[in-house]
């Protein structure tokens, strides 16, 4: 239950993110939550959707990112869907393998908690690990 939206930097990943977050908003029947590394979109997000700015908590690794992705799973049984922007700058990925292997235990979490996750990836599609490329929903 993963979509990605990937594109170099400036590509408008950012803007399709958003108008997905408020057509979800206006969809669900749950909570939706918007993560980015600052709060300068919060005026462009429906007022209803729970906008994180993941760089005001100490997320410095993979790991802590996903205790951080379970805590806000754990607190909202109602939450479903999570919009990631700026993905690779939240986790503080280092390696094609390790945003492989981040984005296959994303998934699983996704899956086990029934919460959509959509993650706006700064790269090219061509230059995403072979095994998350078919997560890809829109490549700008």
């Amino acid at each position: 239950m993963i979509q990605i939206i990937a594109g170099n930097k400036g590509k408008g990943k950012t803007k399709h993110l958003l108008a997905m977050a408020n057509d979800a908003m206006n969809a669900a029947h749950g909570t939706v939550v918007y993560l980015d590394k600052n709060s300068k979109h919060m005026f462009e997000l429906n007022r209803n959707i729970r906008l994180i700015n993941v760089s005001e908590y100490p997320v410095n690794s993979t790991e802590a990112f996903l205790g951080f992705l379970c805590g806000i799973i754990s607190q909202d049984h109602d939450l479903e869907v999570v919009f990631l922007d700026s993905f690779l700058t939240l986790n503080e990925v280092q390696s094609q393998e390790e945003l492989a292997e981040l984005i296959k235990d994303i998934d699983i979490i996704s899956e086990k908690f029934g919460v959509r996750m959509v993650l706006s990836v700064s790269m090219d599609c061509e230059a995403l690990p072979e095994t998350v490329r078919p997560m890809v929903s829109l490549a700008l």
